[in-house]
């Protein structure tokens, strides 16, 4: 019998990163890596496509050296949704439980959630919701802590999160990887991947935002009482400090990158003033979070603080100025139940997240169509999820 197979894919624009897992015999880490591959990215701006053909490329590229290494066929994955298209909406939305005879069912529920969607509408032209994230209940006015199944009452009312991708980047990124020869099982925000593996119960509990610095996107996750409350992105990322690098010393953006990276051996470009080019470039990116944070509420409310993940987590005293612009507890961002020895580090936590998702739905029997998957909303993935995270 042919072992169960579980592929991420994460398209960034400058890499585009595969995980192939399969279940694992150890309960303390549920899924092992047996296939990694990544590709350079082409075709892509910004975390959308702009060129399919060349997309795809890179996909298959990536494809085959996870395959390969694993030793086996991918015939279908789950995928990470990020860029500039991605973004959030608020929306409220109330029904009434006479249908139900007063009672709170699982039908009443997903139809309060549908509802938000409706009345989002004007919001949502060119826009497809990608999860619906609910974030607070209330029965006859009264909020309810926990999911209200069972409650009896006249009006079920909900606040939610309804995360949504610019409709055309979704399809055309769906269209890259099914060019590459993979059917698309199901999508999920990159942001959310991440976090899967990147944060604890306990961190996502007390409240925590998870940064990833990208090469051209910075993006934001904050989670509060074990759910997520706000995601944003942000169309800047490490590239623009290599840009900066490359104009204060005159040099190649191949040199400018490798400075970025600690290269600085042989180099005549003074180390000091390089680190203050640096600061600056990161000090931009934290002041943008700390105004989500402002504009949500959350500012300096975060007891968990900030988790720092992606390329620019290496960059020297990334977290030491995160702490001093947020004024919250700053560290980077590590995968949890993974063996020491492996070569899989935070920058790859959007492809194994979706590996940990799969594996996830698989074992609570719960449908991984895409259909189900954009209507599910967060509480289902939950459920499936217990007892997974680190």
């Amino acid at each position: 019998m042919a072992r169960k197979i579980y592929t991420g894919i994460d398209i960034g624009t400058y890499h585009v990163k595969v995980v192939i897992a399969t279940p694992s015999e150890s309960p303390e880490m549920p899924l092992s890596i047996i296939g990694v591959g990544t590709a350079s990215s082409k075709g892509m701006r910004h975390g959308y496509i702009i060129d399919r053909a060349e997309a795809a490329k890179s996909i298959r590229e990536a494809l085959g050296r996870a395959s390969a290494a694993a030793k086996v066929q991918v015939k279908s994955a789950r995928v990470g949704l990020g860029g500039v298209g991605l973004d959030e909406i608020r929306a409220s939305a109330d029904i009434s439980l006479t249908q139900s005879g007063g009672v709170v069912t699982e039908a009443m529920i997903d139809r309060a959630l549908k509802e938000c969607e409706k009345r989002a509408g004007n919001n949502l032209i060119n826009r497809t919701v990608i999860h619906a994230i609910p974030l607070e209940y209330r029965v006859d006015g009264v909020k309810s802590y926990g999911k209200p199944h069972g409650l009896q009452g006249t009006k079920l009312a909900v606040d939610a999160l309804l995360v949504t991708m610019l409709s055309q980047h979704q399809e055309d990124l769906i269209d890259a990887i099914e060019a590459a020869g993979v059917e698309v099982e199901g999508v999920m925000a990159s942001p959310l991947a991440a976090a899967l593996v990147t944060l604890t119960k306990a961190q996502k509990a007390a409240g925590v935002v998870l940064a990833n610095i990208g090469a051209e996107t910075l993006s934001v996750a904050v989670f509060e009482e074990d759910a997520p409350i706000s995601i944003k992105v942000f169309p800047i990322g490490g590239s623009s400090i290599t840009e900066s690098l490359a104009l204060s010393f005159q040099v190649p953006l191949t040199e400018a990158e490798n400075l970025k990276r600690g290269g600085i051996t042989g180099s005549n470009v003074p180390e000091k003033r390089m680190y203050t080019i640096i600061a600056a470039q990161l000090k931009e990116m934290y002041t943008l979070i700390n105004a989500h944070l402002k504009s949500i509420g959350r500012h300096r409310l975060l007891p968990a603080g900030i988790v720092i993940t992606g390329g620019g987590s290496g960059l020297a005293t990334s977290a030491e100025i995160a702490r001093a612009v947020l004024k919250l507890p700053s560290q980077i961002g590590q995968i949890g139940n993974l063996p020491r020895t492996s070569s899989v580090d935070a920058t790859w936590a959007v492809a194994y997240g979706l590996t940990r998702w799969a594996y996830a739905e698989d074992s609570s029997a719960v449908s991984s169509t895409l259909g189900d998957v954009l209507s599910g909303g967060w509480q289902q993935l939950k459920q499936g999820l217990r007892g997974l995270l680190p």
